[in-house]
């Protein structure tokens, strides 16, 4: 069985998480001085976002989002304060970081729909997803 070009392309990014080599540290390091939401040119695991869906061609849009890890149970504060800036409001247990890291992307997003979205990587602090979006009024996508 031969194995095509996303196959080894796969099998580079599993080693470099695995190895957690320089490259992906500076990555890192430019990714939490970026903002929260931002789009991209190319997906960064080409491989990945082949296999759920992604096209590289005109109305596919790849957005990479900073979705914050933990707070699960934060605890509500006791003092009187506006529900919106007592900061208990987003947080859902029922909702996976995946769901959530998508619907940030569709508000931010609303003429785009979407395809779908992967895990890239995570730290103590956050974890960043590449959502894959298309705009389905565009001619060359069908």
């Amino acid at each position: 069985m031969t194995k095509n070009m996303y196959y080894y392309i796969g099998q580079t990014w599993r080693k470099i998480f695995s190895d957690k080599q320089g490259d992906i540290k500076n990555r890192m390091i430019q990714w939490r001085k970026n903002s929260t939401i931002v789009r991209l040119d190319k997906p960064n695991r080409l491989d990945k976002a082949r296999m759920l869906g992604y096209k590289d061609k005109q109305g596919y849009v790849v957005v990479n989002i900073k979705v914050g890890r933990g707070g699960m149970r934060k605890s509500r504060p006791k003092s009187g304060r506006r529900q919106r800036h007592m900061g208990t409001t987003r947080i859902k247990s029922s909702m996976s970081m995946n769901t959530v890291s998508e619907n940030r992307v569709l508000n931010k997003y609303p003429n785009l729909s979407l395809v779908n979205s992967y895990l890239l990587y995570q730290d103590g602090q956050h974890s960043w997803y590449e959502v894959i979006l298309k705009d389905t009024n565009h001619s060359s996508v069908n």
